[in-house]
């Protein structure tokens, strides 16, 4: 299904951090998706337009930021993940990583790019994945489309990801980070009101938070480095 236009009243609105507040639940969000989707540039652009460069990150790629959902204060937090889990034989050790990070999100953003058609085949593999080890089957998913505006070099039809996202039970938006910070933002906002509802059990009544502890993240550059010698090592064996 695709994603319901939002009013052009945020959702989201940041509120002023102090060291006396302490947020009475968060909302924690991962960001999936095959290496060099745009999965980061979404997050940054979300947060520095919506909050003009007011969040903290950490060397693990965890973002956070204290904002109002629904008329309540709760901490956000969107983890980043790298994009070369698919190479699973060669990275057991970073696809243990996005498993813990899918078990202790409360949603998730699927992301791939239109420029790619590879990466928009790995959605279904990553959805079954967070389906397989995520503790709550309703825990939402939305799948993001991205870079838009590259219609010249479009691999993958609107169509596609509509219809992939109404196998998976999903919501769709394709978007262009580099054009549309309003679409960028729509994406966060729904997920952030989709988490909201789940935690509240649908009726106002507040479920009991997750006591999973954030994943220890990875050494990011790392992680891109191994990516490529793993890819030359297959091109050379294949030869």
């Amino acid at each position: 299904m695709r994603l319901p236009n939002m009013s052009s009243n945020y959702l989201l609105a940041p509120i002023a951090e102090s060291a006396d507040y302490i947020s009475g639940r968060d909302i924690k969000l991962t960001v999936l998706g095959s290496n060099s989707v745009g999965k980061t540039a979404m997050i940054v652009r979300f947060l520095t337009r919506r909050f003009i460069g007011d969040y903290e990150s950490n060397t693990g790629n965890l973002y956070s930021r204290l904002v109002h959902v629904e008329g309540e204060q709760v901490s956000l937090q969107i983890q980043d993940t790298p994009g070369c889990v698919q190479v699973q034989e060669d990275f057991s050790q970073d696809v243990d990583f996005v498993s813990r990070c899918v078990q202790w999100a409360d949603g998730f953003l699927l992301v791939y790019s239109i420029t790619d058609y590879g990466s928009y085949q790995s959605i279904r593999s990553l959805h079954q994945h967070i389906r397989k080890l995520h503790p709550d089957p309703k825990a939402p998913v939305v799948i993001v489309a991205n870079k838009g505006d590259l219609v010249h070099a479009r691999q993958v039809q609107a169509e596609d990801g509509l219809q992939l996202a109404n196998d998976l039970g999903a919501l769709f938006l394709e978007i262009s980070t580099s054009e549309n910070c309003q679409d960028v933002s729509d994406v966060f906002q729904h997920l952030c009101k989709e988490v909201s509802k789940l935690q509240n059990g649908g009726n106002g009544e507040k479920r009991r938070a997750s006591v999973i502890s954030r994943p220890k993240s990875p050494n990011m550059q790392d992680l891109k480095r191994r990516f490529k010698q793993a890819l030359s090592s297959k091109v050379k064996s294949s030869s």
